[in-house]
């Protein structure tokens, strides 16, 4: 498969000097709606993976912006604020869980990188301050989200001790939501299949590297088998519709399609790919990711080459022609997980 040019045309149209816009029209950017911290966190991750796979100093730049952000957005108990209008007020009183697993995930990935020190050291002061109440989190997605980026912390500072002990807390919990739900026919954590669900075997996956557990493994391995027998129709990748989800004996929802399904789950086969050497992940890697360049239910390339940028979603009457900040960033997310290929 020939993979598509990285351009970075389009995210740079949407972050200004504060972050990056939510949300566009089509394909112009969108001030009323504002940035959220969910955004910024993923489009420092994927300029982060930029500067490793390009060398590109010229990213810098971004990546300063989007920590400038997400500084601005941290409470003094070590919270975030999820929502800035455009205005740089506020618009929300607490973050929500995810939005604080996806800032741990985004700092951890800073740390482990070849950025430049100061960069680094402000990435682990965010992580410090909003680590402690990942203790209390009930969603499974801010779970798994925080041992994403305690895995990487954890390759940072190899010597801490400590940062093993809360990968095994937090994985052992996803373990025990598994073992209470899992079935003979639902290889699965929760009753329902929802959003972003290839982030709870991708967690698992890297806590298995983290620790050698053999169970986190194998339950790694089972949890995305059964997603990719659910979300895999006809040789194409179908991710569970945002409009309904999928309860279990019920039916599942085709539609909306979101962008962020495909890019989570490249990024869950390719960590499989490199965990276990079980080739079948390389191939469902390719299938689901050419989900965004037209190997989809409706075939419509989600990827737009010309702006760069992503729509965001397919629905049943074909595309979401609007390309908002979080389908750009998780296309660029898989398209440069995507270059780790050449050394698998």
């Amino acid at each position: 498969m020939k993979l598509p040019p990285i351009k970075l045309d389009f995210l740079r149209l949407l972050t200004d000097d504060t972050g990056i816009l939510q949300h566009s029209k089509f394909a112009i950017p969108k001030r009323k709606e504002g940035y959220s911290t969910d955004d910024n966190a993923r489009a420092l991750i994927a300029c982060t993976r930029y500067y490793t796979v390009q060398g590109n100093s010229q990213i810098e730049r971004l990546i300063d912006v989007y920590l400038s952000f997400m500084l601005y957005m941290q409470r003094p108990d070590g919270r975030l604020y999820n929502f800035l209008r455009y205005n740089r007020e506020f618009m929300d009183d607490a973050s929500s869980e995810d939005c604080m697993g996806r800032t741990l995930w985004a700092c951890g990935n800073c740390m482990n990188s070849l950025l430049p020190s100061k960069k680094k050291m402000l990435s682990k002061e965010i992580f410090d301050k909003t680590f402690p109440w990942a203790s209390s989190f009930k969603s499974l997605r801010a779970k798994a989200l925080s041992i994403l980026g305690l895995c990487h912390y954890q390759k940072a500072y190899p010597q801490d001790q400590n940062v093993a002990l809360n990968v095994k807390t937090l994985a052992d919990q996803l373990l025990n939501y598994y073992k209470s739900v899992s079935s003979d026919d639902w290889n699965w954590f929760e009753p329902y299949l929802t959003y972003i669900n290839g982030r709870l075997p991708h967690a698992l996956f890297l806590a298995y590297n983290s620790t050698r557990d053999e169970e986190y493994l194998q339950v790694a391995k089972e949890s995305l088998d059964f997603l990719l027998q659910v979300q895999m129709i006809d040789d194409k990748f179908v991710p569970i519709g945002n409009n309904g989800w999928y309860e279990r004996g019920g039916e599942r929802a085709f539609y909306d399609q979101q962008s962020i399904e495909a890019s989570c789950m490249v990024e869950t086969a390719l960590e499989a790919l490199q965990v276990t050497g079980d080739k079948k992940y390389r191939r469902a890697a390719h299938i689901i990711f050419e989900w965004f360049l037209g190997r989809n239910s409706k075939g419509f390339s989600v990827y737009n080459a010309e702006t760069g940028g992503c729509h965001d979603g397919i629905t049943p009457y074909g595309l979401n022609l609007n390309e908002g900040a979080e389908a750009t960033v998780s296309y660029l997310l898989a398209r440069l997980k995507m270059e780790v290929l050449n050394g698998l």
